[in-house]
C-alpha cells in the first residue's frame, strides 16, 4: 500500500471562483472559474495578461471584493456567508496587505503606520514581534520619521512591516514593487523572501515583472479569468516565456473578437 503525497498545508482556496461585472452586452467576465489552492508558508506569484483577472482574484481572496459565485477559503474560514462584521475582524486579524501605492498615513510617524492595524484592533502588539519585524526591514532609525521624511522604498519597507505585524495567517501583495526603483524593489521582495523563509509567512503577490516573480515558490498564469498554467520554483528566463506565450495569445484573441 503505498501512502499518499504530502501535501502542504493549504492558507487559501479559490473553487470555481466567478465574478461578473455589468449585465447585457456590457456584461465582462473578471473570473470565469477560477479553483487554486495556495499553499501555506511559501511565497506564490499571480500573472498574467493585463485584464486576465489578477487583482480581481487577490481581491476576492482577500475579502475585499465578493465574487459572483463560487467558494473562498481563508485559513480554514468560509467566507460564504460571513457578516460585515466577521469580514472586518478576518481582514484584520488574519489577513495582512501590501498595496503599490503603499497606503500609509502621512501624519503618522512609521511606528505609528506599522501599529495602525493593532491600535485600531484593540490589541497589544508583541513587543518581540514587532523588534523582529523592524529589525528585518532595517527601519529601526526611521521609527520616528514620517512617510515625507522617507524615500519610496523605506515607505513599502513600513507598509511590509504593517502586514506582518499582527501575524496573520496571509499576506497579500498587490504590485508591491510597481512605483520602486530596481534596488528598493529587491529590498522589499527579499524581505517578503525572508518572512517566508525565517518566520514561516505566508505571501500571495500579483506582479506583471518576471524578476519580482523570480522571488517565489511558485507563479500562477491567470488569462481570460482561468488558470492556464504554473511553474514550481521558477527562474526569470522560463516566466518571461510564458508570459510572452500568454500575451501573444491574448493579442491573437482580441484580433479575431
Amino acid at each position: 500500500m503505498t501512502s499518499a503525497p504530502h501535501r502542504p498545508p493549504v492558507a487559501a482556496r479559490a473553487v470555481d471562483l466567478r465574478k461578473v461585472y455589468g449585465s447585457g452586452q456590457s456584461e465582462v467576465h473578471a473570473l470565469a472559474g477560477v479553483t487554486v489552492d495556495l499553499a501555506a508558508r511559501k511565497f506564490t506569484a499571480i500573472m498574467g495578461p493585463s485584464g486576465s483577472g489578477k487583482s480581481t482574484l487577490m481581491h476576492c481572496l482577500a475579502a475585499l471584493d465578493t465574487p459572483t459565485s463560487g467558494t473562498i477559503e481563508v485559513d480554514g474560514t468560509s467566507l460564504s456567508g460571513l457578516s460585515d462584521k466577521a469580514l472586518t475582524t478576518l481582514r484584520r486579524e488574519r489577513i495582512g496587505f501590501v498595496f503599490q501605492a503603499f497606503n500609509l498615513i502621512p501624519t503618522l510617524t512609521a511606528r505609528e503606520n506599522i501599529l495602525l492595524p493593532l491600535n485600531l484592533a484593540g490589541t497589544k502588539p508583541d513587543q518581540a514581534w514587532f523588534d523582529t519585524v523592524v529589525d528585518a526591514v532595517g527601519l529601526r532609525d526611521r521609527l520616528s520619521h514620517r512617510p515625507s521624511e522617507m524615500s519610496g522604498g523605506q515607505q513599502q519597507r513600513v507598509a511590509c512591516a504593517r502586514a506582518l505585524a499582527s501575524k496573520p495567517s496571509i499576506v497579500f501583495a498587490d504590485e508591491p514593487t510597481g512605483n520602486l526603483d530596481s534596488t528598493s524593489g529587491a529590498e522589499v521582495l527579499s524581505f517578503l523572501r525572508r518572512s517566508v523563509d525565517e518566520f514561516g509567512q505566508t505571501v500571495v503577490m500579483v506582479t506583471h515583472d518576471p524578476v519580482a516573480a523570480s522571488y517565489c515558490d511558485r507563479v500562477v498564469f491567470l488569462a481570460d479569468g482561468l488558470v492556464v498554467d504554473e511553474i514550481s520554483n521558477p527562474e526569470r528566463e522560463q516566466i518571461l516565456e510564458h508570459m510572452t506565450a500568454l500575451q501573444t495569445l491574448a493579442a491573437e484573441r482580441r484580433g479575431v473578437a
